[in-house]
This record gives structure tokens, sequence and C-alpha cells, in this order.
């Protein structure tokens, strides 16, 4: 990346200058690979000299985790389903907050995503996230029991699901947001369906 002027420094307490390194280090994560990048250019970006980015964060990826792990958070935040309505209804709805969130942050969804395959430490911020989103799943449609091994596989599959398509249209974008949320559910019914078919002793909680 090409070299920028040199900084112009600000006083700030630790809080508020954490938050400005943690925002130009996302900043530049969410529009170029992690290779790309290097310390240099987070500090130049954050108009801060290396050693005081280093005094906050020792390494590249001690900063690329807590902001993945920030990102992590806001999602599960705008996923958690209000208690009102049916796990269908609530699935509905939560991935309108998580497909609006991905509409508005594109590259930084697909540059996360992409990273969990190289990055040790993405994948397992990625999956953590993707547990408690399946942990959320299996509770609502068991109503808190433990799921059978064919509908835990059916949920983690259908999530895996859910992240190709989702890549497809953040690079397409030739599906509207209602359209690829109906997808989903469409596809998660089915699953579920599949899910019965080959354990008939699986039973679930759908209408409430």
């Amino acid at each position: 990346m090409p070299a920028g002027s040199p900084p112009a420094y600000t006083r700030l307490n630790v809080d508020e200058r954490r938050r400005q390194l943690l925002d130009a280090g996302a900043a530049l994560f969410a529009e170029h690979a992690y290779e790309e990048i290097s310390m240099r250019d987070i500090a130049q970006a954050a108009g801060v000299s290396k050693p005081l980015l280093y005094h906050y964060f020792p390494s590249k990826i001690d900063l690329f985790k807590e902001a993945v792990a920030e990102k992590a958070a806001e999602l599960a935040h705008l996923i958690e389903p209000a208690s009102e309505g049916t796990p269908l209804e609530q699935l509905t709805n939560s991935l309108d907050a998580y497909l609006a969130w991905i509409e508005a942050n594109p590259r930084t969804w697909s540059k996360l995503v992409q990273s969990a395959a190289s990055l040790p430490e993405a994948g397992d911020l990625i999956e953590g996230f993707r547990q408690r989103t399946m942990d959320m799943a299996l509770a609502r449609l068991t109503n808190g029991g433990a799921p059978r091994p064919a509908l835990r596989t059916t949920i983690s599959g259908w999530l895996g699901y859910m992240d190709a398509a989702i890549l497809d249209w953040t690079e397409h974008r030739d599906l509207s947001r209602e359209d690829l949320r109906d997808l989903l559910v469409a596809a998660f019914v089915a699953a579920l369906l599949s899910a019965q078919e080959a354990d008939p002793a699986i039973t679930l909680a759908l209408d409430g």
C-alpha cells in the first residue's frame, strides 16, 4: 500500500485512542486482504506512530482479532430474536437484520468470511459466532431439549449453505434482500423436513 504523509498526533484518552486504532484497522481489513496490510499501514491510516500502535496492539493479528470479535458481537446482538412469534417468524426477523447489516457492510462481511479460510484466529471467531447461531436455533426448535444428531447435522449444513448463498448475493446482487431471505427460510424448512424424514423421532416446535 502507498505510504501516506507523516502522522499528525492528537492527544486522546486511552479508550478514545484504542477506538481510533480499531476503527482504522477495521476499515483497512474491510477493503484489503489481511496479508496486504502492515502495521505501518494501520498506523498511517490512524495518524499515529508505529510504536504507539504497538503499545495498544502487540501484533496485527491481535488488532484483527479484536476487530472481528466486535463485528461478531454486533451481529450476535442483531440476530437475537424477540421473544414473541413462532420460531420461523423469529428466524425471518433475524435474517432480515443479518442481511440488512451485510447489505450495508458487504465488503466487511465478505472479507471476514474469506479470511477464515487462511487465518485460524479468524476461523475460530467466526466458528464461535456460527456455533452460537446454531445453538440458538436448536434451542428454539426443540424447546431447549437436546437435539437429535440428524437435526444438529441439518442445522449445521444449513448454516454453511447460508454463508455460500450470501457470498454469492454480495458478489452478484441480482436478488433483492427480501428474495434472499425468503430463499434461506425456504431452504431451512426443507432441511428440517429432510431431517424428519431421515429420523422420524425428531419433533419440532415450529408453531411457538
